[in-house]
Formats: structure tokens, sequence, C-alpha cells
């Protein structure tokens, strides 16, 4: 019997004839695909890595293996320590899904945490990519040691809206930058905040093209979702992300550091979720939502999928059942669908489907290493116009969140949260009311009856087309209440366990640094507010950034807004120069980097000659006057000469702090995607003063480390 219930040979296709392969000769179509799925302890209460291979194949009889080995300490440069660990050095392969021209094989890696930072081979026998070009056939991922948090690279948006010059706008060239980094100093995961694929051109090369251009609202909102559309659809996605992770050099990245990703629109389509109720509720869309959520599950979590998708000609499919469409029998046939025997440890499954997409949701929580942890919002699956999640699923998050941080007993000093969209950026409600006022009507009546206007309103409800954009805002009117909810729970959270929260954003296609934090006049230290939070945002590492114009009205709207009484909030100064010395923005505009970039996050060490990382010396030149300043001493000086802006170090801060790096591409037309980087420190979260810790302000002339 082999892992996935089957017989060896078994194809488990029902009827018809699949041409298979002969054994030890595996014809991949993409892969592999390395994910990180959480830590856990064996009956030794000994630290487990746990995590996840993924290959594509064409159909094959034999299931494929992986073999594993541990080449020991990072620095060994001996060769493999046989047997180490005791971990069996043969995996087999469970197959999640397969129909007539593909497999889905899953491996599952268990490997324990050493006391030393530790590099392990992994190998699939008989391994040979349809795409010559793909010539390796042994893998390298790293292993942080059981006393270290996980070094951290944080990217989104990772391909190109419809419409990009993709002459200028040349490839995932910041990948280059990214595994230049990792060969210096590895990382131990990567996360992927949303649109790690594109899958926009569905409307204007793929199936749906006939559809986009109904010009009557009312027939495109009442077009029905048959089988046969839906296996259009199908095909269009499974080549697409066969194509786009396929790509180097993505794809390089994608074997050697782990991952862990969220959706967005853009792996389903553009503005997905946003667009107006009735709209939404159109056969296509909800259509759309289940084969997008498919390959969600497979690609990017390596999970088997549902049974089968929303259709219009299949009724039982129509409402979900059990969190799930039920299944349609002609989905089935020809084709394989796993059982998984349980949720996955790291998922914080959704109560109920969203009201688009026939699933629930998958919130993320696993530990990363041995001070962080890390919880991910599925900020896609139930989102409205008028709603990010459902309060259910806030509640579930952080009772998992109380439960982890109490069974740590203190450990975790760090919580990083991931969400779609940046939570401390500036309004633009002003922006909003235009677009939606009564003065758009004629102009959108215009378009609707003769074109006017153009791609200014969009192909799907007719509204104008940023408006989608701004409605998935934590910002956003609408969205008021319940950002303000979100953030006040992170402060109990922070106050209660004593950790520090670090939010991470992506989607708007440029770079900031936006913080909470206690008012300034207040005079509440950094280094014991549970306000202080900052939101890093990176976007996008591959899609083009937004015009100069934009980034420079984005900063020119920087404020000092109010949460509440007690909390407020700006952008940082961190862009003290530009790019290379390449103008991306106005010389004045030091909050917001219109450039591809990604983020690097690592721990602060502490060093015994390394003052300011053992927290003997903290100092800031002056107090702050108001949020525009430095708030602590990891901010000043943030820019290019910070030292963390490498992306390497992590001396500079107080220790048990995070060292963050802004990785800034410097210009488009260079195909090593070279960048410069930003640094600064976040403050580590005291439960109270830490007495060698002592905050004071000096003079502008005097040296200070």
């Amino acid at each position: 019997m082999r892992p996935d219930g089957t017989e060896p040979g078994d194809g488990n296709i029902a009827g018809g004839n699949v041409a298979v392969q002969e054994p030890g000769n595996l014809e991949v179509l993409c892969g592999p695909l390395l994910n990180y799925k959480h830590m856990g302890a064996d009956g030794n209460s000994r630290q487990s890595w746990n995590g996840s291979v993924l290959i594509v194949t064409k159909p094959c009889e034999q299931p494929p293996v992986l073999q594993l080995q541990c080449l020991g300490p990072v620095s060994n440069v001996q060769g493999p320590i046989d047997g180490a660990g005791g971990v069996q050095p043969t995996v087999d392969g469970v197959k999640l899904f397969a129909n007539p021209t593909s497999a889905f094989w899953r491996f599952r890696l268990t490997v324990p945490m050493e006391s030393y930072e530790a590099r392990w081979q992994y190998t699939i026998p008989g391994f040979r990519h349809v795409d010559e070009k793909h010539t390796m056939t042994s893998w390298n991922f790293i292993v942080p040691s059981v006393e270290e948090s996980m070094r951290i690279m944080f990217h989104s948006c990772n391909g190109f809206s419809v419409g990009t010059d993709l002459g200028h706008w040349q490839g995932p060239l910041l990948w280059h930058d990214v595994l230049r980094l990792h060969a210096q100093r590895p990382f131990h995961v990567m996360i992927g905040g949303g649109d790690q694929i594109y899958n926009d051109s569905v409307r204007t090369e793929g199936p749906l093209k006939e559809w986009t251009d109904i010009s009557n609202p009312h027939r495109r909102r009442a077009h029905p979702f048959p089988n046969s559309l839906r296996e259009e659809c199908d095909a269009f996605y499974f080549k697409n992300y066969v194509k786009w992770y396929g790509t180097e050099p993505f794809a390089t990245a994608n074997a050697q550091i782990p991952q862990i990703n969220i959706w967005d629109d853009h792996d389903i389509i553009d503005g997905f979720g946003s667009y107006t109720d009735h709209f939404m509720r159109c056969a296509v869309f909800r259509g759309l939502g289940g084969v997008a959520f498919k390959y969600y599950c497979l690609f990017q979590h390596h999970n088997a999928p549902p049974v089968s998708t929303f259709t219009t000609d299949a009724p039982q499919t129509m409402q979900a059942s059990g969190g799930t469409a039920g299944p349609d029998q002609r989905q089935l046939e020809n084709s394989y669908v796993y059982k998984e025997t349980q949720d996955e440890p790291s998922w914080i499954v959704g109560s109920k489907p969203g009201p688009y997409v026939e699933e629930t949701s998958r919130n993320l929580y696993m530990r990363l290493g041995k001070r962080i942890a890390f919880a991910g919002i599925d900020a896609r699956t139930e989102r409205t116009r008028h709603q990010v999640n459902y309060p259910e699923t806030y509640d579930a998050i952080f009772a998992r969140l109380k439960r982890e941080f109490a069974a740590a007993n203190g450990e975790i000093k760090h919580l990083i949260l991931l969400l779609g969209v940046p939570i401390a950026y500036p309004r633009l409600a002003w922006l909003e009311n235009i677009l939606s006022s009564p003065l758009i009507t004629p102009i959108r009546l215009l378009n609707k009856r003769f074109g006017w206007g153009g791609s200014f309103f969009n192909k799907f409800d007719g509204q104008v087309d940023l408006l989608d954009d701004l409605d998935d805002h934590y910002t956003a009117r609408q969205h008021k209440s319940e950002r303000r909810n979100l953030i006040q729970r992170l402060q109990q959270l922070s106050s209660r366990f004593s950790v520090r929260v670090t939010i991470l954003g992506g989607d708007v296609h440029l770079a900031a640094v936006g913080r909470f934090y206690s008012r300034v006049k207040d005079q509440v230290p950094i280094d014991n507010d549970p306000k202080y939070m900052i939101n890093i945002i990176s976007s996008a590492i591959t899609n083009k950034p937004p015009p100069k114009a934009v980034a420079n009205l984005l900063a020119s709207r920087n404020k000092i807004h109010h949460l509440d009484r007690h909390t407020d909030e700006t952008l940082m100064k961190i862009f003290n120069e530009q790019p290379g010395g390449k103008d991306k923005s106005s010389a004045s505009n030091k909050v917001t980097m219109p450039s591809r970039n990604y983020a690097c996050i690592t721990e602060v060490t502490a060093p015994a000659n390394n003052p300011v990382a053992s927290g003997e010396q903290a100092e800031l030149s002056k107090a702050p006057k108001d949020g525009h300043d430095p708030l602590h001493p990891g901010e000043q000086d943030a820019g290019t000469k910070y030292r963390s802006s490498d992306g390497v170090s992590n001396v500079t801060g107080k220790a048990g702090g995070l060292d963050i790096a802004i990785r800034v591409e410097i210009d488009p037309a260079d195909i090593e995607g070279k960048t410069e980087g930003y640094g600064f420190s976040g403050m580590f979260r005291s439960s109270q003063l830490t007495r060698h810790y002592v905050l004071c302000y000096i003079t502008p002339h005097r040296h200070h480390v």
C-alpha cells in the first residue's frame, strides 16, 4: 500500500486511456517547489522542521521518491553526514491530483533541528524536466539551528498587470538579487504576500475574452459558467502556473527557499472580491474563484484541491456543502483527487465559505524558529467590498495566537502578521469621494454607450477602475472600523504576552514603512510600548511601479493620523537618497519609493563586541517632536548607510529586535536585478522597562554609534 492509499501500479484515474511513463523516466512539467509547513516536536520533545516538496509530472505508473540527506553545518565543506539525525533517506510521493495530462506529487519532509544551522539536500531519482533549460537534479535548503529564529525574505506582486510594457519591465529580475543574498547568507523562508502569480490575462487572451467583451452589463452578469467554460479556465490556470513557476530565476528560488503563501486578487483575477456585490455574485466570477482556488491549493500550499468546482450546469456545486462545493461527477472523469486525512497543523480554517468563493478561508499560523511566530490572514476568500474577513475568522485567529503564546511561556518575542494590503498607509478618502460621487455618473454613462473614458472604467461592473484598488485598502472608509478593531486587538495581544508585532503588507507596487505608536506627547518608551508596530510595505518584486506623481502624492498625504485617543500613525522617513542615483521620486519624498523591491528580516544577535546589539547604549540625537521624527534609535539614520541595509547584517539594533532591509531595484534595464538597500531596526518589546536600556538624547554634534 502506498502513502496515498493506492496500490503500486494503480494510476487511480477512472476510465480512458492514459499514457504513462516508464519507471525511472520521470518527465517533470513544473517544480520542484519547496514549502515550509510548521515546527513540531517528537516524542523526546526534540524540535523538528516540517515542509514539503511538490512536482508536477506527466502521468506515471510508479510513484516517484525523494532522497534526503543532511550535508551538515552551513559552513561545512567536508560533504554529507551519513544518517544525520536518523532521518529516513527516502520519502514516497503522494499523488494529490491527476488527469490524463498531468499528476501532482507531494513529498512530506520532516528533519530534526540541530544545534547548528544545517544544509539539507534532496534529490528525485529519474528527474528530467521537459524544459531542457532546467538541468538541476539535486537542490539544497537551509534549516536554522534549534536556538535560532528564521531569516526571512518577504515579497508580493510577483507578476505583471495586463497592458504592462514587457520590453521595458523585463521578467522577474529581482529574484537574481534574492539568490545573491541567499548565497551570501541563506534565507530560511520566503513569505509571499499575495499575487504570487498574475492570472488576469484569462480575460484578455484566455477563455473569458468573449465574456469580457460583452458590452451589456446585464447580459454579462447573467452569463452562465457551464462545465465547458470551467474546463477551458482550468486549462488556462494550469498552463499559466506551469509557465510562471518555471520562469527563471523565480524557479530556482522556489526549489531552494521554503515558501509560505497567502493569495490576493491577481492569484484569481484583478479586483476579485472588491467589485459591487451583485456583480461579484455572477456565475462566471464564482466559477473563476473555484478554479483559482484549486490551483492555489496545489501549487502554493501543496494540498489536494476540492473534488470539484462551481458550474451552473451542475446544481449541486452551486451551494457550498461542508465547506466546499458538492461533487460533479463530470469533473472527476479521468481524474483522481486525493482525500486529505486532516487539515494542515498550520491552518486556521474559516467557519463558513466565502461569499464568492465556495470554500473556507485558509489562514496560517506557524513558528519561524526560536523566538518568532507568524500569522497570515487570508484576506481574499471572505472579502467583499465592505469587509476583509468575517468577525468569526478574526476570533479564531486570535484564539489560536493566545493558545500558542501561552504554551510558549514567554519564548515568543515577535509576531509577524501578514496582510494582503498595507494597514498603516496614507488615507485617500478624498479620492474615493470624488470617484464615487454623482459627478462621475454622466461620464460612466458616456463610457457605457460610446466607450468614452477608455480604461478609466473597468470591464466588469463599469465602475471607475481605480475604485477596486482603493476599496481593497484597510484605510478605505468602509473598512475603518474593521481596521481599528484589528489593530486594537493586536495591541492587547502585545501587552498581554510582551510580544512585538510587525506587520507585512504588499499590493500597492511601492515600498514604504508605516508604523503605529503611542502619542509622542505621552512619552511612552518604544521599548515598552505595545502600540508600536511597524508595517513593512514591500511591493512589487516583479510588477511595474506607479508613476512618480502617485508616490509623491501619497507622500504629501503622510499626515499624523489618529487611530484612537492613544494611538497615532504615520510613515517613516527611510529613503534618504535615490537608489543608485536614479531618480524615482521627488527629492523631498523620503517615505514612498516607486521602484520594484523586496524585504529582508533578520533577528538581531548580541555579540559581546557590539555594544548597540548588546543593549548597552541606545541614543537619539533629539527627542521626537512628532511621528515624523525617529521614535527610537533603530529608526535614526535609517536608509542606505544603516548597516542592515545590505540585507545580510543583523548586529545594528538592540538585541532581540529585528534588522530590516528593503532592497530596491536601481535600473529595470539591468538584467542582473541589482538593488540599493535601505535599512533600519525594529525595537524589541520588553514586558517592563529594561534596566540596562537607557533612552537618552544627545546634542547633534556628539558622535554616537
